[in-house]
Parts: structure tokens; C-alpha cells; sequence
């Protein structure tokens, strides 16, 4: 990774002279946080403590002119005082801008503030650094489809040296949520439904961001991570956004807690985002019992809670909690939201509240804590400029394209393949690729524009030139854009980003589909072969963050006429590949019966039709795995796989199994599990068990398979889950060559909340389940749990270990 330059201020005013010449204790940097937090907080007025934890993101925008030049006049009205953070600051503005805006934003703050405390900088980072240029990885649904915690560190470390070279600080990424509502537009931002898979993830993406968690400063292309949404925000009522969760107590802590827990714990993440939904009618930001009983006391979390977007406001305006955005304030501040999003707006209020009496003093003072010890942490005092000239080079370089083609490659899913592929370019002289956005690259949400983009369409053409003609047609119009095209979208040929915006979404008109349908099929009947693009776009699922702004859905089933365009494909007889791009689990009927194969691509990012090119014509061998359960509809929800067993009974006149099952995905190869060997000596609590077997790849393709361990505790004081996976790992193979895979499962690892509301390892029969997904098992074996029944709350275990040996 990169580390940003330092650049000196320079022409500071004799003011900001006056106070920096002063031997400070909290301007030495070689006194220790905690007193330089203390010291500087002891300085501090009420004004300029209240200024800390607030946020300009519209106003920031105010202190801009049209070439997005930072504006002194400005800021000394908006922020005289200082600000505890900007929201934002790299919109419309290349990297360079953005380091220049930033520069300008902190020279300014240490010239003419009295204490020249200098802000932080926020900024998006879903699937990379969402800024113009900066290198764009596939949509978190899609990285949780690799099913590898390596890649996921070193997206994030890239997307935090990206942020830092423009002068941004912390990442409002990664996305925690389980998630269990296909429904749910947000689903495509999220890992997926299982909490372990979730957990290793996630830890692997805080210490890609912040680095290893046993020092006390950030490095200096590092940034702070933020996990969210605490918590239940991906299981929302009717899966409609921010609506109600409805967890039980034993289910938050064994289902949606772990991951954030185990963040906290194992990665020392530096700050928490509230959710927006309640649980048993208590909204997160005003949950103390969760954010500072078990996230502060319990997790032992010193890093700084921030509010969503709006959040604290719509205690008011939405849950009807409290009477105004003061009370509001009071609620949020109390219950250890320690700062304001996007703008100041309950916050504001108070310095007047503690004036009044109704807030303690106490209680901002310890919010303002947090926030100082991270921009010590960050560095900022002594660095607060990076090296504008440097931005453009270092945010979206050439050299990382590469990497995101091989994340792409890992992250798409084979559901489905009768022997079609890999195609053959030797058989082929024309090939028909056909789909709305085959010609577009979709980004998913939370996306900004790239540099450069491959479509599905420039994929193919360049990995066929000069053997196979590649031809394309529409199909299809999913949704009519509402919006004027700008000059850096059309260069880059994606226009993510003002769809996933626009609020208004029409769908396609039916007459003009039905032109573009007979045009297709006319192709079609021309080509050797078809590659079908199907699914979806970023205005049909989506954060529904408005009224005016929606994204939930009630079905899952592809919009417009594009069963009919599939249909009508599939009846020129000649051999179909469908290729989904979409955001979500989508319920294929028939199709999935009748396509002869299927390829779940999600959105891969900037490189996506380089890396669906180099997988159809066989040079990668599928390797991912689906990350949540495809139901066969949405009346099939809830669907995920680590359900109860009297969940499942069945239903009358529908099959009530997965159309694809959690964990599923195929390969060009095959594998051969044997040799399962179990030693269970040390099964007790605080002990582990050892497990150890033999994978082959015994088909004709190098290939990886990712194996998955899961276990069942068919006898306990409390349900159990019919499966829950505990362990996995890529193996990488030749064909021909086999490895020895070994798990280290920690006992504590199948704790649970007993009657008695207990974590507890109780003892009794484990059934131990190795194999290639949720549903297909290759061996099996139990081992039992010796001792009494312990309590290991003081001791939980996150993740197990696994080897692999040649």
C-alpha cells in the first residue's frame, strides 16, 4: 500500500501562530492519547466540545465554488468553531480536487480556529472507494460469493490507501447486516445470511482498512472502518427498508450480533453506525442496553458510534418517539450515539440543552473523547495535508485492474451446467450476446464512475478477436433512464451511479420491448451460440432511502418481458448461456429447468466482461459460492438455510426446498472428498476439535473448490439450527492433484444461549458435515462433547483455523 505525502501549510495567520507556539501538552506527539485527549478537552469550550460532534455534508457543498475550490469566506460561517467531520468531501470532484479540497478545509481549520483541531473526512467504500476514478470491485454480495477473507482485505486496504491519498479518513464500510429478505433492496450491499461467513469477512475487511489492531496509531494509508447497521437491519418487516425487526433476544445474540462482536474483538474496529429499524419497538439509536451495555461493557468497543444518515431526526419524524429534534438529541446522546450524519440538525441543539440543565456536560465530554482519540489515532494533528499532485496517479491505477478481474473471476457462481460450458471458441463463428445491459457495465449501488469499464459485449469481443464474430442486441429495455448522461459516465460506458440515484423508475414500454425482442431472436437464429444476459439494474433494487425514493419489491421474479425474451431464445434451438447481473437472489421459474446453463454474476465491478469472458470460454474455472439461499419465489421467504427443523414441513401444490441452496456453486471440474479423520480428545469446553481430510480434483480443469464444514446439535436445552456452518476454505488444485485439508474447530465455537439465557457448550452428540454447499454433504461423522455444561460467554470463539498441505 501507499503511504500519502505530508505537505506543510504554509502563510499561517499570527493568530493560529500565537496558539501553535504554545507548549500544549496535547500539540506533543510523543505524549501518550490519552493525555493529549484530556488535555485538549480541558481547553475546550462548550461551543467548540458541541462542534465536534457534528457533521457538514450540504453545507460542505456551500463552502464550494463551481469548481469545487474550497471557499474560506464560507467556512468561517458554517464552521467557526470547528467540525467534527465532513461528510463526503470527494463528490463530482476527481481525486485531485479532492485532496485539494481537503488540503484547503484543514489549512483553514488550523489557521483560524482557536484550537485547530483538524476534521475528519468521510467517505463511502462499499466495493472500493466510491470516488471518480477509483478502482471499482464487484458489489459486496458478489465478494461474499468468493468466499475469501484475503481478497477482502486487500480491496479494502487498496479502497483505504485510494481514500487516504485524496486526504479521507473513515470508511463507512463494511456492511454487517444478516441478511434474510431478498425483498430487501439494500440485500445486494450485504455479505449474505450466514453469520460465520459473515464474521470471517468481516474481520478480514476492518484489518484491510485499519490495520492489525495491536497498534495504537493508524498508519499512514489507513483509515477507520465502521461497521453496520446495528442490528437487525437485514431482516427488516415485509422486507421494506428500516422497517421493524422482529428478533427474539437468543437469535440477536446467536444469529446478528457474532459478526460485529467478533469485528470489535478480533479487529478492534474503530466505529459502529446505528441502524435505522427498531427492535421490540426500541430504534437502535436509542437502544443503551445495545450500545453501551453489550457494544461498550461487554465487547470492551472504544471506538465512536455514529448515527445513519438522518437517524436521530427520524426518532421524530418516523418512529414518533419524541416530541422534537432536541429530546431527540438528548435520547441519542445518552444512549451512546457519539456523532450526528450528514448534518447538523439535532446536534445543534446542545449547547442549549446542557445550558438549560436538561444534558449533562458529562455526556458530550464523553463523546468528544472518542472523536479525539481518532484523529490522534489518525495522525492528524501532526498530518493533516496529503500530496495533491499525487492523487490522480495513485486513485484508480492501471496496475490494479488485474486484481479486479481475478475478484471478479472468483466471484461469479455456476448454478447450473448441462456440459455447455465452457464454450468453444473452435466450434464457434458467431456468437449472439444479447441482454439490456450486456453492452453497459453495471456497478451495482454505491458506486461512483471508474476510470474505464468492460462491458459483457468488449469482454468477449477482445477475448475473441480474430476467431469468433460477436454480436449484440438488447433484447429488452428493463427501465427507461431518467437521466441526461454526463460525458465521464459515457466515457467509462457505466451509468450506475445516476440510476442508482434517479428517483423516479419507469419500466420498459411493452410495444418497444416487443421490437427489441423480435430483433434478438432474428440474431439469435444468425449465431452459433448465445450468451443471454438477464436480471436486473440499480433502479429495481436498491436502498429505499425516501418516500419519493423507493427500491424494496415484493417479488422476485424477472421484471418486464424477459421470461418471454428467454423463451423465445431458448426456442431457436440453438445452445443458450444465461448470465445473470443483478443484486439479489431472483426466482427463475421454469427457466431454471430449462436453460442448459446458468451463470449468477451479480455485479463484478469495472472489470466484469474481461473476467464473464475468461470464464464462458474456460480460461478460470467457476469458483464461487452462493452467500444466501435462492427461494423458488417470495412466498417461499423466509428461505435461509440455518433454519429451525419444524420450519420445513412443506407446502401444499409448491415445492418448499431452495431453487439454489447456501453455499452452492459449480465447477468445470469435479472433486472427490475422502479420508475423513476426527479426533475429538480435546472435546470440551474451551477445547478443540481436530478434523482432517482428502479433496482430489478429479476432473480434466485446474480448478478451486471451496470446502465447507457445518455441524448439528441434535439434542440441546434450546432448538438448534439443522445446519450451521463453522469452517471453510479455498483449495486451489490441478487436475489430478489432491491436498490434505485440516479444520481446528474451537469448541467454544458451538456455544449457544441455553433456557436459562446462558452461552453456554453443553455436552453431547455433535454431527460433524464436510462438503461442496449447505445441501450437497460428501462425509460426515460425530463426535461427542465431554464435561458439564459451561459457561464460556468469558471465552467465545469466532472463527475456526484451516490448513492446507500438498
Amino acid at each position: 500500500m501507499r503511504v500519502c505525502k505530508v505537505v506543510t501549510g504554509v502563510g499561517l495567520s499570527l493568530f493560529a501562530l500565537s496558539s501553535w507556539a504554545q507548549p500544549w501538552p496535547y500539540q506533543n506527539p510523543d505524549l501518550a492519547i490519552e493525555k493529549r485527549v484530556e488535555d485538549l478537552l480541558g481547553r475546550m469550550t462548550l461551543e467548540e466540545k458541541a462542534a465536534q460532534l457534528q457533521t457538514i455534508w450540504h453545507q460542505r457543498r456551500d463552502m464550494e465554488d463551481t469548481e469545487q475550490r474550497f471557499l474560506p469566506n464560507k467556512a468561517a460561517d458554517i464552521m467557526p468553531l470547528g467540525i467534527g467531520h465532513i461528510g463526503r468531501p470527494s463528490e463530482f470532484k476527481t481525486p485531485r480536487q479532492t485532496a485539494e479540497f481537503n488540503n484547503a478545509a484543514q489549512r483553514w481549520l488550523k489557521e483560524n480556529t482557536r484550537l485547530a483541531i483538524p476534521a475528519l473526512m468521510h467517505e463511502e467504500a462499499l466495493h472500493g472507494y466510491v470516488a471518480f476514478n477509483a478502482t471499482s470491485f464487484p458489489q459486496a454480495i458478489a465478494l461474499a460469493s468468493s468466499w475469501s477473507p484475503q481478497d477482502m482485505h486487500d480491496i479494502y486496504a487498496l479502497a483505504a490507501s485510494e481514500m487516504r491519498a485524496t486526504g479521507g479518513h473513515w470508511a463507512l464500510t463494511p456492511i454487517l447486516d444478516i441478511a434474510r429478505d431478498p425483498r430487501w433492496g439494500r440485500i445486494e450491499e450485504t455479505m449474505g445470511e450466514d453469520p460465520y461467513l459473515m464474521t470471517a469477512m468481516g474481520v478480514a475487511g476492518v484489518k484491510g482498512f485499519q490495520g492489525e489492531p495491536n497498534s495504537t496509531q493508524f498508519a499512514a494509508d489507513k483509515v477507520v472502518a465502521t461497521l453496520k447497521h446495528l442490528t437487525g437491519h437485514g431482516q427488516p418487516q415485509a422486507g421494506v427498508n428500516i422497517a421493524p425487526a422482529h428478533i427474539g433476544k437468543r437469535e440477536l445474540h446467536e444469529i446478528f450480533l457474532p459478526p460485529f462482536e467478533a469485528a470489535v474483538k478480533l479487529a478492534r474496529a474503530g466505529s459502529i453506525m446505528a441502524s435505522y429499524n427498531e427492535i421490540d419497538g426500541i430504534p437502535s439509536h436509542v437502544n443503551q442496553p445495545l450500545l453501551q451495555d453489550i457494544v461498550r461493557d461487554e465487547w470492551g468497543f472504544d471506538g465512536v458510534v455514529v448515527s445513519d444518515y438522518y437517524a436521530i431526526a427520524e426518532l421524530v419524524s418516523r418512529h414518533s418517539l419524541y416530541q422534537d429534534d432536541a429530546q431527540a438529541a438528548i435520547a441519542a446522546l445518552s444512549s451512546g450515539v457519539d456523532m450526528e450524519t450528514p448534518d447538523r440538525q439535532t446536534f445543534v441543539h446542545l449547547v442549549k440543552l446542557v445550558q438549560s440543565g436538561q444534558l449533562q456536560e458529562a455526556l458530550i465530554d464523553r463523546a468528544v473523547r472518542r472523536v479525539l482519540t481518532m484523529k490522534f489515532r489518525l495522525g492528524l494533528f501532526e498530518q493533516p495535508f496529503v500530496d495533491a499532485s499525487q492523487a490522480d496517479a495513485l486513485v484508480g491505477a492501471p496496475a490494479q485492474r488485474e486484481f479486479a478481474r481475478q475478484v471478479a473471476e472468483k466471484s461469479m457462481v455456476l448454478l447450473k451446467n448441462d456440459g455447455l460450458l465452457p464454450l468453444d471458441a473452435g466450434k464457434l463463428r458467431s456468437l449472439a450476446v444479447i441482454g439490456p445491459h450486456a453492452n453497459e457495465t453495471l456497478l451495482g449501488g454505491y458506486s461512483s464512475i471508474p476510470k474505464q469499464t468492460v462491458s459483457i459485449v468488449a469482454g468477449l469481443r477482445d477475448k475473441l478477436k480474430g476467431q469468433v464474430r460477436v454480436d449484440y442486441a438488447p433484447g429488452t429495455e428493463l427501465t427507461r433512464d431518467q437521466f441526461s448522461p454526463d460525458q465521464r459516465s459515457q466515457q467509462a460506458n457505466s451509468f450506475s451511479m445516476q440510476r442508482w440515484n434517479e428517483d423516479n423508475v419507469v419500466l420498459g414500454e411493452p410495444q418497444h420491448n416487443q421490437r427489441l425482442l423480435t430483433e434478438a431472436v432474428a440474431l439469435a437464429k444468425r449465431a452459433d451460440a448465445v450468451v443471454l444476459v438477464l436480471g436486473e439494474n440499480e433502479a429495481l433494487s436498491r436502498e429505499a432511502w425516501a418516500n419519493s425514493h423507493l427500491g424494496d419489491r415484493t417479488s422476485l421474479q424477472l421484471v418486464g418481458n424477459q421470461v418471454a425474451l428467454a423463451r423465445a431464445i431458448l426456442a431457436t434451438g440453438k445452445p443458450v448461456v444465461l448470465v445473470l447481473t443483478n443484486g439479489r437472489p431472483l426466482a427463475l421459474g421454469a427457466l431454471a429447468e430449462d436453460m442448459p446453463a446458468i451463470i449468477e454474476a451479480w455485479y463484478l465491478g469495472q472489470e466484469t466482461g474481461s473476467a464473464i469472458a475468461n470464464v464462458l470460454m474456460g480460461d478460470v474455472s467457476p469458483s464461487g459460492k452462493l452467500p444466501l439461499t435462492f427461494p423458488r419465489s417470495a412466498g417461499h421467504i423466509p428461505s435461509y438455510y440455518n433454519h429451525k427443523a419444524s420450519a420445513k414441513r412443506g407446502y401444499l401444490f409448491d415445492d418448499i426446498t431452495p431453487l439454489y441452496p447456501f453455499g452452492h456453486g459449480l465447477s468445470y471440474s469435479q472433486f472427490e472428498y475422502t479420508d475423513l479423520q476426527l479426533d475429538a480428545s480435546h472435546a470440551k469446553a474451551n477445547g478443540h476439535i481436530k478434523v482432517r481430510f482428502t479433496l482430489k480434483n478429479s476432473g480434466q480443469y485446474t480448478a478451486t473448490e471451496v470446502v465447507q464444514l457445518y455441524i448439528q446439535d441434535p439434542v440441546a436445552s434450546a432448538t438448534r439450527p439443522v445446519k450451521e456452518l463453522k469452517g471453510f476454505q479455498r483449495v486451489a488444485l490441478q487436475p489430478g492433484q489432491q491436498a490434505h485439508v485440516s479444520f481446528e474447530l474451537p469448541v467454544n465455537l458451538l456455544a449457544f444461549f441455553d433456557n436459562h439465557m446462558r452461552w453456554v457448550v453443553e455436552p453431547g452428540d455433535i454431527r460433524l458435515m464436510i462438503g461442496s454447499s449447505s445441501a450437497d454433504i460428501r462425509l460426515q461423522d460425530l463426535f461427542r462433547i465431554q464435561g458439564d455444561t459451561t459457561d464460556v460467554s468469558a471465552n467465545k470463539a469466532y472463527l475456526s483455523r484451516a490448513e492446507v498441505s500438498y
